[in-house]
């Protein structure tokens, strides 16, 4: 069984994968959803046929304080939509802080092009999510 790890925005939605171990994460992809959760809903479900997943995790987009971020309502929101699809998959929840900015410097290390960096960060931020979940 798997883990999928995912990074909800506004926007995009990155995505990652343990082994099937769930010893690593692998960046899986990142999903240009423009918001629409029913097209990033049908997304997950071809990815489940593809992969044997049992839990998801969802990284909160809290603020560096520990309170909600105003992201905080629309992922709870998701969080649920998630609860009611796939009830038989265990669902948790993973801070997020920092997240991006381990992903921005990652990817400045590896020489990212500026351009490319908007369709990476995202995944590499779920690839983080998922880290920290699994060394829990």
């Amino acid at each position: 069984m798997r883990v999928l790890g995912i990074d909800y925005g506004d926007v995009r939605v990155g995505l990652a994968i343990t082994d099937p171990l769930c010893i690593t994460a692998q960046g899986l992809e990142t999903i240009d959803y423009k918001g629409n959760d029913k097209m990033l809903l049908r997304r997950l479900d071809e990815i489940f046929e593809i992969y044997e997943v049992d839990t998801i995790v969802v990284g909160m987009p809290y603020n560096m304080n520990g309170s909600s971020s105003f992201r905080v309502e629309a992922t709870e929101k998701f969080i649920h939509k998630l609860k009611c699809k796939y009830n038989k998959m265990k669902i948790e929840i993973m801070d997020e802080r920092l997240t991006t900015v381990e992903a921005h410097r990652t990817m400045n290390l590896l020489g990212i092009n500026k351009n490319k960096k908007k369709m990476v960060v995202d995944t590499i931020s779920a690839v983080y999510i998922l880290e920290k979940y699994i060394n829990k």
